[in-house]
């Protein structure tokens, strides 16, 4: 048994299996098997499964399995079914949206209609799972903390590839799948709507990118300087404060300048990511939506240099 635990010494402590709790939950629809991996030890429990799926979990990953597949055959035609060829140049291949001669409407198969049949799958993956991350917490009496926090990075993911391109009136305006190609689109799409970074809602999404990160790694330091007190039990420090959560308080104070509680860090760092994506997809959708050229616009709101 190891005296101190730090990052670079973790003990891993196990006994029997934990299956988790079985009142009022319908114990029959998960897989029963459990395993271990000393490896997923270093990273949090070592412990695999059981594994609750149910009927949306099983929608789920069929629907996202079928999307992952028709992009990676798109890319194999692209390749012209040689694998030197697809491993060489799996980073360029791309299923685009239709051009935007075809509006709205539903395209010909080769001239992006394809991508819209992938994308029904993608969204019937995301939407399943996310039902699924809610009526699990519902089932278990838990807050649904998780399944907000997931809405909010759905709602960029909608606001890509469905709100804007509908308000746009052209489904071109879609995010393609291919990872250069997203870059991009990504740039371009700056580009052409005057540069982003004048964009008040992305300037705050970043800083909320960056403010969330830092919070999760010092709350994460944190917790484990004073896991030899115990600290790593949080919700027992919580009920009862012990010596950890004074210590890791008082530290706070002592270099950050204000109070963090064991409860109260979670909230900062729950509300920090949640808007890093919220606030994105406000500055996404408001793109050529609302405001044509983000430069113009900070000209004429006084914080870009007008020329």
């Amino acid at each position: 048994m190891a005296e101190y635990q730090n990052i670079f010494s973790q003990v891993q402590v196990f006994g029997e299996p934990e299956t988790g709790v079985t009142e009022d939950v319908e114990t029959w629809k998960r897989l029963s098997g459990t395993g271990r991996w000393d490896i997923l030890g270093w990273l949090g429990n070592a412990q695999i499964g059981p594994v609750y799926l149910g009927s949306l979990g099983v929608l789920s990953l069929a629907a996202g399995a079928t999307w992952f597949v028709m992009v990676g055959m798109w890319f194999w035609h692209q390749a012209g079914f040689n694998p030197v060829v697809f491993l060489r140049d799996l980073f360029w291949f791309s299923l685009d949206p239709p051009p935007p001669e075809y509006g709205l409407g539903i395209a010909p198969i080769a001239e992006g209609g394809y991508w819209q049949i992938a994308s029904l799958f993608l969204l019937i993956s995301v939407w399943a799972w996310w039902a699924r991350t809610y009526l699990r917490a519902k089932a278990l009496g838990m807050g649904k903390h998780v399944a907000w926090a997931f809405l909010s990075a759905i709602w960029l993911f909608m606001v890509l590839g469905f709100f804007r391109p509908i308000l746009m009136g052209s489904w071109s305006e879609a995010v393609p799948y291919g990872i250069f190609s997203h870059l991009d689109w990504t740039n371009l799409f700056s580009l052409t709507h005057g540069n982003l970074f004048y964009n008040p809602f992305h300037g705050l999404s970043i800083a909320f990118l960056y403010g969330s990160a830092l919070l999760f790694a010092m709350h994460g330091a944190t917790i484990l300087a004073v896991s030899r007190f115990g600290g790593d039990r949080e919700l027992e420090q919580i009920v009862d404060r012990g010596t950890a959560a004074e210590r890791a308080a008082l530290f706070w104070r002592w270099t950050m300048g204000f109070n963090a509680t064991m409860e109260g860090i979670h909230r900062w760092a729950w509300w920090m990511a949640v808007l890093c994506t919220l606030t994105g997809g406000i500055g996404i959708l408001l793109s050529g939506t609302v405001v044509d050229n983000w430069y113009v616009w900070a000209q004429d709101h006084g914080y870009a240099p007008v020329n």
